[in-house]
C-alpha cells in the first residue's frame, strides 16, 4: 500500500467518525459537551497540522548543515565549465 492509500484511509476512517460522533448516527446519546466539541475539531486538527509543518520546516532550515567540499568542488567544477566555453569563444 503507498503512503498516499494509507493516508488517504487514515483520513476516510476519522472522517466516517467525526461524522458518525457529529450527526450521532449510531445513536449513542453522548454528552452536549462531546457535541460541542467535535463540530470545530476539523478545523482545529487542520490547523494544528500547519502549525507542525510550519514548525518542522523552520527547523530543518535553522538546522540546515553547509557543506563546505560539496560547495568548493562545484565552484571548481564551474570555474572548469567557464574556461572550457571561453575556448569554444563564448564570452561572460
Amino acid at each position: 500500500m503507498t503512503k498516499l492509500a494509507e493516508w488517504l484511509s487514515g483520513l476516510t476512517l476519522l472522517g466516517v467518525l467525526w461524522a458518525a460522533v457529529t450527526f450521532d448516527l449510531l445513536g449513542l446519546d453522548l454528552p452536549e459537551a462531546v457535541l460541542q466539541v467535535s463540530w470545530p475539531l476539523p478545523v482545529f486538527l487542520l490547523v494544528a497540522l500547519g502549525c507542525y509543518s510550519l514548525a518542522t520546516v523552520g527547523y530543518r532550515v535553522a538546522t540546515f548543515n553547509d557543506c563546505q567540499p560539496a560547495a568548493a568542488e562545484l565552484q571548481r567544477q564551474i570555474q572548469e565549465a567557464r574556461t572550457d566555453l571561453q575556448g569554444k569563444g563564448l564570452r561572460f
